[in-house]
C-alpha cells in the first residue's frame, strides 16, 4: 500500500464516523422533538382520550333511555305531579331518549323575494338532559326572532318542496342553537319538526 492511499484511509475513517455521529444525533433530535410533541398534543386532550375541562363537564348530558334525568320537570302540567312510570321507552331505535319542546306560538313570516307568506308552527326535540328544555322555554324569544329571521331569507322554492322544507328544518337547528350557544354556552338541539305549515 503506498504512503499517499494510506493518507487517504486515515483521512476517510474520522470523517465517516463524525457523519455516523451527525446522523445518530439528528435522529434522537428528531425522537425528542416527537415525543415532546406527543406530550403536549397528550396533555391539551388531542390525542390520548378526551381531556374535560371544567365548561365541558357542566354541559347537557345524552341520557339513554331508562335513565333517570336530574333536571327533568318536577311536576306536570298545572303543577300537579305525574304518575311515575307513565312513560314507556321502546328497546328498538335510538339508545337515547328522546325530549321534545313545543313553541307554544305559531311564526308567520315572508318568504325571501315573493309576495307569499308561510305560517308554521314548530317543536324541536333533544337527546339530553332537562336543561336544554328549560334553556329552550327561558330563551324562546331570541329563538323566536332567530327563527323569523330565517323564515324571512327562505326562498319560495324551499316552502313548497320535499327537500326545501328538509333544507329549512336544518336552517332552523342551526339558529336555535346558535341562540343557545349565545345566551347559555351550548345547544343541544338535534331536530326540529314542523306540526303545522302553511303558505298562502
Amino acid at each position: 500500500m503506498s504512503a499517499d492511499k494510506k493518507e487517504k484511509d486515515k483521512d476517510a475513517k474520522p470523517r465517516k464516523g463524525k457523519g455516523m455521529i451527525l446522523v445518530v444525533m439528528g435522529l434522537l433530535v428528531m425522537i425528542g422533538g416527537g415525543a415532546g410533541t406527543a406530550f403536549a398534543l397528550v396533555k391539551i386532550g388531542v390525542i390520548g382520550g378526551v381531556k374535560e375541562s371544567k365548561h365541558e363537564a357542566d354541559v347537557p348530558k345524552l341520557l339513554k333511555k331508562g335513565e333517570e334525568d336530574p333536571y327533568a320537570p318536577k311536576g306536570g302540567e298545572g303543577g300537579k305531579e305525574e304518575a311515575k312510570g307513565t312513560e314507556v321507552e321502546g328497546e328498538g331505535g335510538s339508545a337515547y331518549r328522546t325530549a321534545y319542546y313545543t313553541f307554544t306560538d305559531e311564526f308567520t313570516s315572508n318568504l325571501r323575494d315573493s309576495p307569499s307568506l308561510v305560517q308554521m308552527s314548530i317543536a324541536c326535540s333533544t337527546h339530553r338532559d332537562g336543561r336544554v328544555l328549560m334553556w329552550l322555554k327561558k330563551h324562546e324569544l331570541a329563538i323566536r326572532s332567530a327563527i323569523l329571521v330565517v323564515l324571512a331569507d327562505t326562498p319560495d322554492t324551499d316552502a313548497h318542496t320535499a327537500q326545501g322544507k328538509d333544507h329549512l328544518q336544518e336552517r332552523l337547528t342551526v339558529a336555535i342553537n346558535k341562540v343557545l350557544t349565545e345566551e347559555e354556552g351550548f345547544g343541544g338541539v338535534d331536530q326540529v319538526y314542523f306540526r303545522s305549515f302553511l303558505v298562502q
